[in-house]
């Protein structure tokens, strides 16, 4: 197999010959594959000898002893604050000359040093001319205490590693001869800046190496490498392993090599298969095997989910239509099935448009109720508390560094704990554009990573934005007029609506690549009918009754002519929706209710019945028999 090269390996053997310091950050803590050279005697008849490659995937102390052995270096020092100092490799023969170089006192492997003595040892190193050698101080961010606020000791011990970088040369060793080249030294650090300034920075001789998240064909060379370890690969065809290594390689974008090492381990304890690998890289993911979107049950519930949804939301049926229709494509796993690779991207987007109390947010807990069976599974976020830029820290996590970066953020906290939910943006438009870039991420790539630097899925979860752009428009005065009103045919009011979010993404806020990330996605909401808000009424009014049954004891009578003059109070004016008729029965009935209640002797009573609604100087009351 064809080991793809390291870049920063690569880097590093460039520049050996003109540099004395490396700063390597990154994934430092990350496995790398690599090329181990090993000797293999052909045959008994013919005992010549072959140097053979295999690839294998070892940490960065070994990656780079691999490396750095090709060019005559003999052994490396390893340094960290709590072992202290150590030979690597840990042979008899690498043992025995770095002692002898360097007088070492090793005790079980390891010799303990104080910072001045490590930077003695660090010049004696540098200007070696018997062998080449290099030293790596590994865990160097927690050398110093605070990066600009060092001790003595620290300070002392950093200006020596400066001024270190800057007097030493390349040498050519006794040895072995070669070209000149540094013996050098390696400092492992999680981030550049944990270093201080001035010693990364005014100096030319110490150079930045960062290594990155590993890239498609660096993970698919990986998937080839632990390909035999699953269940199944070895008796598999040839197409079957192709597309295993596929989905593999695509399933950890943005992962680690240790990552898939990690996914192969757990498969294997969890008894997964080559057929299962999608299953092993969501268990590694978000911690869960089971998978909610895969069962029987939840097809049936989606199968019959039309008449579940509109007892719920009234008169809103292509609303609720096109809903279970992008619900049905979740669940078949066909999300960006149009797209090359779109395995990561979150189960569903709808985002929700439309007059205020039409049923937008009451659509969203109404399926998360049928998908999870409980409409609390869903997380809110109110987007109105986002309207400035820094509120992004509370939404997404602090960047490092500043106050409360461990902390992690609202958004990506939450989704950690309920991968499987519905994430809903309510009222989209409020929150600070630069907040929305973030959505970028999530709507593609279905992850985010807070100031922590952990990672958020957002691969098994329903995003659905809900706004209220389109129903009102400015001028190019600001004047703000209304753009659809009720009355207004459903495909005008359709049209209008799209129309408005298109211009607001597009020309509005100039970002024009986030409407498209949620593509077609668009529902829009109808204004409620007459006949509509009248089945609204008498569900609230259900309420109402159940409510006095429960908290009273007392059972609920309406003749006929006082239901009806009551709707027609609540039902006048149609354009806050449902919160509106809701709004006008808590100011016409529940109101007056309480008020005649709270007036009566209750006990032993089991029946109220409303005789009549009066309106006096703006005071509406009730008449009330109790029985």
């Amino acid at each position: 197999m064809n080991v793809p090269e390291t870049r920063w390996l690569l880097d590093l053997q460039r520049l050996l010959s003109i540099r004395s310091h490396f700063v390597i950050s990154g994934s430092i803590r990350d496995n790398f594959l690599v090329s181990l050279d090993a000797t293999v005697i052909s045959t008994a008849n013919a005992p010549s000898t072959n140097i053979v490659s295999s690839a294998t995937l070892v940490p960065l102390n070994r990656a780079l002893w691999e490396s750095m052995k090709r060019y005559d270096y003999r052994f490396l020092l390893i340094y960290d604050p709590v072992d202290g100092l150590r030979v690597y490799p840990d042979e008899p023969a690498q043992r025995d000359l770095a002692t002898r170089l360097f007088d070492l006192k090793l005790a079980d492997g390891c010799q303990q040093v104080s910072l001045e003595s490590l930077s003695k040892l660090m010049k004696k190193l540098s200007a070696e001319r018997e062998v080449r050698c290099a030293m790596v101080l590994d865990f160097s961010s927690r050398i110093p205490r605070k990066a600009e606020q060092l001790s003595d000791a620290e300070h002392r011990f950093f200006v020596a590693a400066e001024k270190l970088s800057l007097t030493a040369s390349a040498i050519v060793p006794r040895e072995t001869g070669g070209p000149p080249q540094y013996n050098p030294i390696l400092w492992l650090v999680n981030r550049a800046q944990d270093l201080p300034s001035w010693f990364t920075l005014d100096s030319e001789r110490v150079a930045s190496l960062v290594i990155s998240k590993p890239d498609f064909e660096m993970r698919q060379a990986a998937a080839l490498q632990l390909a035999p370890l699953f269940n199944g690969y070895a008796d598999a065809a040839t197409a079957v392993r192709t597309q295993f290594v596929k989905s593999f390689t695509e399933g950890t974008e943005g992962m680690s090599l240790s990552a898939l090492s990690d996914i192969t381990e757990l498969a294997d304890r969890q008894k997964l298969g080559i057929a299962d690998i999608e299953d092993a890289v969501r268990c590694f993911k978000i911690g869960a095997l089971d998978n909610p979107w895969r069962k029987d049950y939840l097809r049936k519930k989606i199968r019959d989910g039309q008449s579940f949804i509109e007892d719920r939301v009234k008169g809103q049926h292509p609303a609720v239509v096109k809903t279970l229709d992008i619900l049905k494509r979740s669940v078949m796993s066909l999300t960006g099935a149009q797209a090359r690779s779109g395995g990561s991207r979150p189960r569903g987007v709808l985002f929700f448009a439309g007059p205020t109390g039409v049923g937008k947010t009451e659509l969203a807990k109404t399926l998360t109720q049928l998908v999870f069976g409980d409409e609390r599974a869903y997380l809110r976020f109110d987007m109105s508390e986002f309207a400035e830029e820094h509120t992004s820290a509370r939404l997404l996590g602090a960047p490092p560094g500043y106050v409360g970066f461990d902390a992690g953020g609202e958004l990506t906290n939450a989704v950690r704990q309920k991968p499987f939910s519905v994430v809903l943006f309510d009222e989209i438009e409020k929150a600070h554009p630069r907040i929305l870039d973030k959505f970028l991420q999530i709507l593609e790539d279905g992850r985010l990573t807070d100031g922590r630097g952990d990672t958020a899925y957002f691969s098994e979860t329903i995003l659905i934005f809900t706004s209220n752009l389109g129903i009102y428009v400015e001028d190019n005065q600001g004047n703000r007029s209304q753009n659809v009103k009720p009355g207004d045919s459903y495909e005008t009011v359709e049209f209008k609506v799209r129309e408005a979010i298109g211009n607001y993404f597009k020309f509005k806020l100039s970002r024009p690549e986030l409407l498209n990330r949620i593509g077609d996605n668009i529902v829009v909401f109808d204004f409620i009918s007459a006949e509509v808000a009248a089945k609204i009424f008498d569900g609230m009014l259900r309420n109402v009754a159940r409510r006095l049954q429960e908290e009273l004891g007392l059972q609920l009578a309406m003749p006929a002519t006082v239901r009806d003059e009551l709707l027609a109070r609540c039902i006048r004016d149609l354009s806050n929706g449902g919160r509106g008729v809701g709004n006008q029965l808590e100011s016409n009935f529940i109101n007056p209710l309480s008020r005649a209640l709270f007036e009566q002797e209750l006990e032993g009573k089991q029946r109220v019945t409303v005789t009549a609604i009066t309106e006096a100087d703006k005071v509406i009351s009730l008449s009330l028999q109790l029985a």
